[in-house]
């Protein structure tokens, strides 16, 4: 067997893998150990490789941002910010139809800017949100699935960890792609409310109401939002003006939110525990999927499959855009069966090469950027596109009088505005790269 046959048969024996539901990490570093032992006849490049590649990945100063990042969303976790944001949106906007579900999504919104993890922010707004959802008499379905759809803004809205990963995969700059995540994340907030808005008009049943409150109970809710607010701007706008590097950003943002926390009084010895373990394990859950992936991806350079995939998409004739929308229809389909970081460690160095021989009409940074963006949004749809959507089960989970069939009719007015939003960002990249 020729080594580009090996290379392709692999990415059927990875997906029997996963449906067996091994660890998308052992699956994709068996495939790849698996491929260069049978490529190489022998043990000595795949251990070899299996050597330099564990130590290049984790001591890769460009990955410390991750454990940083996800230590600052366990520092937010614990400092009671999402609670203040929920309360602040529901302020303004609970007195009207469909209204706390939209303040729902826009603390959705504003913890996934302190955030960047998309379960993360899903499983902490839900354990705020959702039963005040449910007393202002909103319907299981409907809650469960505005709040999945919200959780998706935490890998959207920057910081965002998978963006982080992807721009280590195409070698961009993470302030950039920040920057240009920007417009594409209040676009989603937006998109939500919106569907919102329609989704109660069509089912007025669905939905509840809460008293408006004063002008100055209003304005006081404001006040404790004011710590996100200074984090996200501190983060974001440092990284962005050059003050610091991402990694720098990260360590500040964990720091900033750690002192708010225990300003707070609510990190104690047992939270701050639970802050640190919760981040090593999801470090290391993180960490040994890229040390998977990038054993599988070393065996399928070796075998050539991106470079002759390149050349046989570009001999068949198709114009650049179809070419994209192929692959977004792809990232689609894939998310109905893993989950996102393993998403993009597994397709981005295979679509990558293919999508930088085509002519868009911009530089290659601009087109890496603007891809990114479009997969990312892809992926965010695919944590809730049924039947395997990630954040469906976390939300669902949190209330069990809610059939899971409910959720999924309520989150596919999501998922079309998502659809609308992918359609609006590729036929106008402009909106994606104004900011950079």
């Amino acid at each position: 067997m020729s080594d580009l046959a090996l290379g392709f048969l692999s990415f059927p024996v990875l997906l029997g893998l996963i449906f067996l539901r091994a660890p998308i990490g052992i699956a994709m570093l068996l495939c790849g150990i698996g491929g260069l032992w049978l490529a190489t006849d022998g043990t000595t490049v795949f251990m070899a490789r299996l050597k330099s590649e564990t130590y290049s990945t984790f001591s890769s100063y460009s990955l410390s941002i991750i454990p940083l990042f996800l230590l600052m969303g366990q520092f937010a976790t614990h400092s009671g910010m999402s609670q203040a944001l929920f309360r602040a949106a529901g302020a303004f906007l609970g007195h009207r139809k469909g209204g706390m579900a939209m303040a729902a999504v826009g603390a959705c919104a504003g913890f996934g800017a302190i955030c960047g993890s998309s379960l993360a922010t899903a499983a902490t707004m839900g354990k705020v949100a959702l039963p005040e959802l449910r007393r202002s008499g909103y319907a299981g379905g409907f809650a469960t699935a505005t709040l999945a759809a919200g959780g998706t803004l935490g890998i959207l809205i920057p910081p965002s960890v998978i963006l982080v990963i992807y721009a280590i995969l195409t070698e961009q700059n993470i302030a950039t792609l920040f920057a240009a995540a920007i417009i594409p994340g209040l676009l989603a907030a937006l998109g939500y409310m919106l569907t919102i808005a329609i989704y109660v008009r069509l089912y007025p049943d669905q939905a509840g109401t809460q008293d408006r409150l004063p002008l100055r109970d209003r304005l006081q809710a404001l006040l404790p939002v004011w710590p996100v607010l200074l984090v996200f701007g501190l983060v974001v706008g440092g990284i962005y003006n050059g003050w610091f590097t991402p990694t720098e950003g990260a360590a500040v943002g964990a720091a900033g939110t750690g002192v708010i926390a225990l300003v707070s009084g609510r990190l104690g010895w047992g939270a701050l525990r639970d802050s640190l373990m919760q981040t090593a394990t999801g470090t290391g859950m993180i960490f040994f999927i890229v040390l998977g992936a990038a054993i599988y991806n070393g065996f399928l350079a070796l075998t050539q499959v991106p470079q002759e995939l390149s050349t046989w998409v570009a001999g068949q004739g198709f114009s650049p855009m179809m070419i994209m929308v192929m692959i977004l229809f792809f990232y689609l389909i894939l998310g109905c069966l893993m989950d996102s970081l393993s998403m993009i460690l597994l397709t981005v160095p295979i679509f990558w090469p293919v999508i930088s021989t085509l002519d868009f009409g911009m530089t290659p940074d601009h087109l890496a950027i603007w891809f990114g963006i479009l997969v990312l949004i892809v992926v965010e749809v695919g944590l809730i596109t049924p039947p395997v959507g990630m954040n469906l089960f976390i939300i669902n989970s949190m209330d069990r009088t809610t059939k899971i069939t409910a959720t999924y009719r309520a989150v596919l007015f999501f998922v079309a505005s998502d659809i609308i939003r992918v359609v609006i960002l590729l036929m106008f990249p402009i909106i994606t790269l104004i900011l950079i």
